[in-house]
C-alpha cells in the first residue's frame, strides 16, 4: 500500500524565537521504518503553517500525527484541506491522540486512532483496510458503523531493539543534520532515542509512558555507526524524556560506543546518577548533561511531584562539572504558587550554582494536556481547559514558547507572577545571555 504520514512542524523549545528546529519526528520515522521493512510503500510528509493542502490523492492511507496538543489546530487545517481520496483510510495517532483519543477520532474524521505504541498497531490496521473491520486489533479506537468501539490496551514491545532504525532516509539531511546544536559547538550532530518512558510522576509532564524501555548498548553503537556512515556525524544529542534512569542499561550503552570518538549531550533528573556512573559517561563521550532542575523552590518541588531538593541539584551540578562534563539546567516558572518568595528561592540556588553552570534554559509553566494539572485543573486552581466552561477551543494556548497566557490565581497573583518572572528572566540573561 501507498501510506503518508503527516507530522507536524516544531520549533526546538530553547530557541523557539529564531525559529530553529527541533528533532526529527521520532514516532513517525519509526512507523515509516516498520511499514517499510513490511513492504509498503511510504511518504513523509511535514504540515508547517505555510504547507496546509499536502496532495495525497495517491495514497491508501494517511496517519495524522498530533504529536503534541499545540499543533492539533495545524494538522485539522491540514485534515481538511489535504486532497485525499475518498476511499483512503484515515488514521490518527500520538501525543494528544494517546490521552485524548475519542476527541481525535472524531475531530478527524478517522477510521481509527492508535492509542500508546503503533509499530505493532499500524500493520494490523493496514492488513483490515479492506473491509475496515478492526475487531480485535489492540490499542485501537475504532467506526463500526455508527458506534465507537474500543480495543484492549496493547502491551508495550518487549524488546525495543527488535524495531528497524528509524526511516530518516525519508527526510532532508537539513532536517536531520545540524551545526549549531550540541551543548554550544558547533560540531556536525543528529539526534537519538535509546530509551522509551519515564516512570516519575511530575504533574507538569505529559508523559505517555510510565514505564521506561531500554535500547542495548549493542543496538546504540549499530545505529551510531550507521550515521556515522550516512551523514559523517561528530556528535549527537539524546533526546528521551529521562535517558539517566537505569545506571546497569545506561553503562552497557556508554561501553559500547566510548571508541566512536563522538561527542554527545543527554537529559536527566538529578536524583539519578553518581560519580561513577558520570565518569562513565565523560569517558563515552559526554559533553553535557541537561537537568530538570524546574524550581530552587522546595516548596514547589514538592507540589510538582519532583520529590529532589536543593542539596541534590548542588550535589548533581558539581559532581557533573567534576566529571569534565558541563551542567545545563532546565527552569519552570509560574507553577501555581510560584510567588516573589519562591522565585528568589530559585535566584538564590543558580547564584550559588552560578560558576558551576554552562547554560539556563527558562520557561513558563503551561498545564500541557495530559499532565495532572490539566486534568485536575480544579485542584490547582488552573482554567482554560477543555474540561472547563471557559474553554475558548484553542488548543493552539498550550505551547511552552514564551507563554505569558494567565493559567492560575486572581488577578494579584498573576500580576505577581508576572513581576517574579521579569526578575527571574533578568537574573538569567544576565549571568547566561538570551537563549530563548
Amino acid at each position: 500500500m501507498k501510506v503518508a504520514l503527516l507530522y507536524p512542524e516544531v520549533y526546538d523549545m530553547a530557541r523557539f524565537r529564531s525559529g530553529r528546529k527541533e528533532f526529527p519526528p521520532f514516532g513517525v520515522l519509526y512507523l515509516a521504518a516498520v511499514l517499510q521493512e513490511a513492504g509498503h510503500e511510504v511518504r513523509v510528509v511535514k504540515v508547517t503553517p505555510l504547507d496546509t493542502a499536502p496532495d495525497l490523492a495517491d495514497c491508501d492511507a494517511v496517519g495524522f500525527s498530533l504529536s503534541s496538543s499545540a499543533t492539533y489546530g495545524l494538522m485539522s487545517t491540514a485534515r481538511r484541506r489535504a486532497r485525499i481520496r475518498p476511499d483512503s483510510l484515515i488514521m490518527v495517532g500520538g501525543v494528544h491522540c494517546n490521552f485524548y483519543p475519542h476527541m481525535s477520532l472524531t475531530d478527524f474524521d478517522a477510521h481509527v486512532a492508535a492509542v500508546g505504541e503503533s509499530e505493532e498497531s499500524i500493520l494490523e490496521v493496514l492488513s483490515r483496510a479492506g473491509d475496515r473491520n478492526f475487531a480485535g486489533v489492540a490499542g485501537v479506537l475504532w467506526r463500526d458503523g455508527g458506534r465507537l468501539r474500543q480495543e484492549r490496551s496493547r502491551p508495550l514491545i518487549r524488546d525495543i531493539d527488535e524495531l528497524p532504525l528509524p526511516a530518516r532516509s525519508l527526510l532532508p539531511p537539513e532536517d536531520l543534520i545540524l551545526t549549531d546544536r550540541l551543548a554550544g559547538t558547533e560540531l556536525r550532530m543528529t539526534h537519538v532515542m535509546f530509551s522509551r518512558g519515564c516512570p516519575f510522576p511530575c504533574t507538569f509532564c505529559a508523559a505517555g509512558q510510565t514505564r521506561i524501555q531500554y535500547r542495548s548498548g549493542s543496538s546504540a553503537r549499530h545505529e551510531l555507526t550507521r550515521l556515522i556512515e550516512a551523514y559523517g556525524i561528530e556528535g549527537f544529542a539524546i533526546v528521551d524524556d529521562n535517558f539517566i534512569v537505569n545506571k546497569r542499561k545506561v553503562g552497557d550503552i556508554c561501553d559500547s560506543i566510548a571508541d566512536l570518538g563522538l561527542r554527545w549531550s543527554a537529559l536527566s533528573r538529578v536524583d539519578t546518577i553518581d560519580p561513577a556512573l558520570l565518569a562513565r559517561m565523560s569517558a563515552a563521550g559526554c559533553i553535557e548533561i541537561k537537568y530538570g532542575m524546574e524550581s530552587g523552590s522546595e516548596t514547589l518541588l514538592g507540589a510538582m511531584r519532583k520529590n529532589t531538593t536543593r542539596e541534590q541539584i548542588r550535589r548533581a551540578v558539581h559532581a557533573t562539572v567534576a566529571a569534565g562534563i558541563a551542567a545545563k539546567v532546565f527552569v519552570i516558572h509560574g507553577y501555581p504558587g510560584e510567588d516573589m518568595t519562591t522565585t528568589r528561592e530559585t535566584i538564590s540556588l543558580l547564584t550559588e550554582l552560578r560558576t558551576a553552570l554552562s547554560r539556563v534554559s527558562l520557561f513558563r509553566f503551561v498545564p500541557l494536556p495530559g499532565t495532572q494539572v490539566y486534568d485536575q485543573a480544579a485542584t490547582y486552581g488552573v482554567h482554560g481547559t477543555h474540561l472547563q466552561s471557559d474553554w475558548d477551543g484553542r488548543w493552539e494556548k498550550f505551547h511552552i514558547h514564551h507563554n505569558d497566557h494567565h493559567w492560575w490565581g486572581d488577578e494579584a497573583q498573576w500580576r505577581q507572577t508576572q513581576r517574579s518572572y521579569d526578575l527571574l528572566r533578568d537574573f538569567v540573561e544576565q549571568h547566561w545571555g538570551r537563549q530563548a
